[in-house]
């Protein structure tokens, strides 16, 4: 590839397909212009799975990021209307090595490109992403930005690279950014029992509150025979209550939870009500947020299907889905009261933790019937390691329990008989 980036004629026209990736401490990644042609900026982010790229272009917790894509093939597999885990592509900019010239799966009914093109996503390919990634693990996640097409001159001439540099400084950081209410649904709606449940009575109610939630997990509980309430992040505490939940879940999401004031506060309520709670991934980082524990910025998170982590109650290790930027600061070893008000909602435990860095991965109350996992087990797309925490739900709305203590264990157990 060419690195001439600004093919020109003398009238300013552009005459070559090229595409610039532009990080805030400077460097530079000429490239080709993959998907629609303008400018984008975001925070930048690599994803180390190998498959699922549509689930991850779907993905609400990636909204305002610039997904760096480290596997070297995308596109083999097109799009379908099957894949999709959300009604849009909610990554503000796509960053890959080789695109698939041209999609080769049954299942496909449409290119990749032409996807990224028909919803506006600005993207880059023909870049070292090995070099990218590297730089990111070095350097810490950052802004950027990807510019292509006229974007590229400013009156008929190259744009220097010192005022490309200065717009993605001047654009908001992920840190303090609160964004929940820009993803989730407008209204609620509900998904009823499926598959071997279809048409049954549910067998639980359960409400959840969608942060930026991924439509694969609703089905994992409705599989299991539960009706779900998909409820607005903007939900009250009476609007919960009101359709009588057995239990209540918070999705996954974007932004920072140091800056979800709501949501802690409603979560808060639903702990005080004694209503059985499940969250995963950002809904992980509210519920350490409602005990009291920080929060704090991973340098350059986990997002990918290939995470080690382990449940320290029972030693597995489970190979999981994660797509976070941001973590819980709570102790690993050993229990510990609620910081926010102890006699309110009393021990913790860190139940999972990543393998990789020792980040917390997972909370259980020991005297509220609360718990929660920073991964993603609906797997979609993952593994299905994780897929028993969805039964750990359920048996904590039917057992009545009022503490999660010994789920972990029971659960454990239950699976090793099974095996």
């Amino acid at each position: 590839m060419s690195t001439q980036l600004h093919a020109t004629r003398p009238s300013g026209e552009v005459v070559s397909d090229a595409a610039l990736l532009v990080l805030e401490d400077g460097r530079t990644f000429p490239g080709r212009a993959f998907g629609a042609v303008g400018t984008t900026i975001g925070e930048i982010v690599f994803n180390t799975g190998m498959t699922g790229y549509q689930e991850t272009l779907t993905d609400p917790s990636y909204h305002r990021q610039i997904v760096v894509m480290t596997a070297p093939h995308i596109g083999n597999t097109g799009v379908n209307v099957d894949d999709p885990e959300s009604s849009r592509i909610w990554v503000t900019g796509f960053v890959v090595r080789d695109p698939a010239r041209r999609a080769s799966s049954w299942r496909s009914e449409g290119s990749l490109q032409d996807e990224l093109v028909r919803q506006g996503v600005v993207g880059i390919s023909d870049i070292d992403t090995r070099a990218l990634t590297r730089h990111l693990r070095d350097r810490g996640v950052m802004r950027g930005s990807i510019v292509s097409g006229e974007d590229l001159l400013v009156g008929g001439y190259p744009r220097p690279i010192e005022d490309l540099v200065g717009q993605v400084c001047s654009a908001a950081s992920m840190v303090g950014a609160d964004l929940a209410g820009e993803v989730s649904t407008e209204r609620a709606y509900v998904v009823e029992p499926q598959g071997a449940f279809a048409g049954q009575a549910p067998v639980k109610t359960v409400v959840a509150v969608d942060l930026g939630i991924k439509s694969m997990t609703p089905q994992r509980l409705a599989e299991r025979g539960v009706r779900v309430h998909v409820v607005p992040s903007s939900s009250t505490i009476e609007d919960l209550l009101a359709l009588s939940p057995d239990g209540v879940f918070f999705s996954n999401g974007p932004g920072d939870p140091g800056a979800a004031v709501h949501a802690v506060e409603l979560l808060r309520a639903v702990l005080d009500a004694g209503v059985p709670y499940f969250g995963i991934c950002f809904g992980n980082q509210i519920l350490g947020r409602a005990l009291g524990f920080g929060t704090y910025k991973l340098g350059y998170g986990h997002r990918g299907i290939n995470q080690p982590v382990m449940d320290v109650s029972t030693r597995k290790v489970e190979i999981t889905s994660h797509n976070h930027g941001f973590a819980v600061d709570a102790p690993i070893g050993a229990q510990t009261l609620a910081p926010h008000d102890p006699e309110r909602y009393g021990r913790v435990v860190v139940s999972h933790v990543g393998l990789n860095d020792d980040v917390v991965e997972g909370l259980e109350c020991l005297d509220i019937p609360a718990f929660s996992v920073q991964y993603h087990p609906e797997a979609a797309a993952g593994p299905h390691d994780a897929a028993y925490l969805f039964d750990r739900f359920l048996d904590l709305m039917n057992s009545g329990a009022r503490t999660a203590s010994g789920l972990s264990a029971a659960t454990g157990a239950a699976s090793a008989k099974e095996n």
